[in-house]
């Protein structure tokens, strides 16, 4: 389907292959090119691997190509199966939006997915405010929240198709709609037994200190040591990370240092067992928003998402103006 119309063929000829072509197959396409396993993808579209593997066969014949091609114990997407992991996830999608879809929003009643995606710090500080909400109001809507990933950052005017939005904070985004939720501050957190820092960092302990970093990429690095790059100090990097939650724990212990968000810097310092103290730069503040792509403005579930992310986050700041 997708093949035939994005190359532009007639009308005729992308009806006719509609008609031929069994669109539930969609769904078991985009779980073979996520899981590369029949087993797995059976699995996760909760069927037998009987009927899977029969599906794969219908696609193999459909493509004129195998999908999957086994390398020792493993399997592994062909060229043409990665060309269609992007667009695959893109047309699904757009068939979830397609049926979803009604003139009016009711979350009491409604059985909506949505898809977003968020960073494990916003998910630890917003994402269950979120799900205990919808717990409240809209007990029957599902939620799926994926990790954010530099490379959909990098691509996101056309990914933010696929999801309903993503959270992140600004500076990484523009000419996309955004729904402002809530501001932090970066700290740095070290480790108490850390005998190289007193009651407070100083640019030398910055310096001098080993870093913890999340990935060095420019979508993906945290703000608050890009602006030690541009004050001239360059963090000695002795650990990079994919995960915020894991950078307390990569530091306690040891003589390292990192920035962290600080409402998830005060929330995990005593499990994880670091100080937290004030940067000694004057960091830029956190101020995060939720991205969604300009095909959802009219969508009345959406609106709705978009107004109970807005609520929340402006609890946040409540609960921050209050001290709490």
């Amino acid at each position: 389907m997708m093949v035939v119309i994005g190359l532009g063929y007639g009308d005729h000829v992308a009806r006719a292959t509609l008609r031929n072509l069994d669109l539930n197959l969609l769904p078991t396409l985009d779980a073979l090119l996520r899981e590369r396993n029949v087993t797995r993808a059976a699995e996760r579209l909760g069927l037998s691997q009987p009927a899977v593997s029969a599906a794969l066969g219908r696609l193999r014949r459909h493509f004129g190509d195998e999908l999957l091609h086994r390398t020792g114990n493993q399997y592994e997407l062909t060229p043409l199966a990665q060309q269609l992991r992007a667009p695959t996830e893109l047309a699904l999608a757009g068939v979830h939006r397609v049926f979803d879809a009604s003139p009016q929003f009711e979350p009491a009643l409604s059985d909506r997915t949505f898809r977003l995606m968020m960073s494990d710090y916003a998910t630890a500080v917003l994402g269950e405010r979120l799900v205990r909400r919808l717990a409240e109001v809209a007990p029957h809507v599902r939620l799926v929240l994926r990790q954010t990933e530099p490379e959909f950052v990098d691509n996101a005017a056309e990914n933010l198709r696929t999801v309903d939005g993503v959270v992140l904070p600004h500076g990484f985004l523009t000419d996309v709609p955004v729904t402002d939720l809530f501001d932090d501050t970066w700290v740095c957190v070290v480790s108490p037994d850390n005998d190289r820092v007193g009651d407070e960092l100083t640019m030398a302990d910055v310096a001098a200190l080993p870093w913890v970093v999340m990935w060095d990429l420019p979508t993906a690095f945290a703000p608050a040591a890009r602006q030690l790059r541009m004050l001239g100090v360059e963090p000695r990097v002795e650990i990079t990370a994919d995960s915020f939650l894991a950078v307390p724990f990569l530091v306690a212990g040891t003589q390292r240092i990192a920035v962290l968000q600080a409402r998830l810097a005060h929330r995990l310092a005593a499990t994880a067992g670091v100080r937290v103290l004030p940067c000694p730069w004057d960091a830029v503040p956190v101020k995060e928003g939720f991205w969604w792509h300009p095909s959802h403005r009219r969508d009345p579930a959406h609106e709705w998402l978009r107004r109970t992310l807005r609520q929340i986050g402006h609890e946040l700041a409540e609960e921050t103006t209050q001290g709490l």
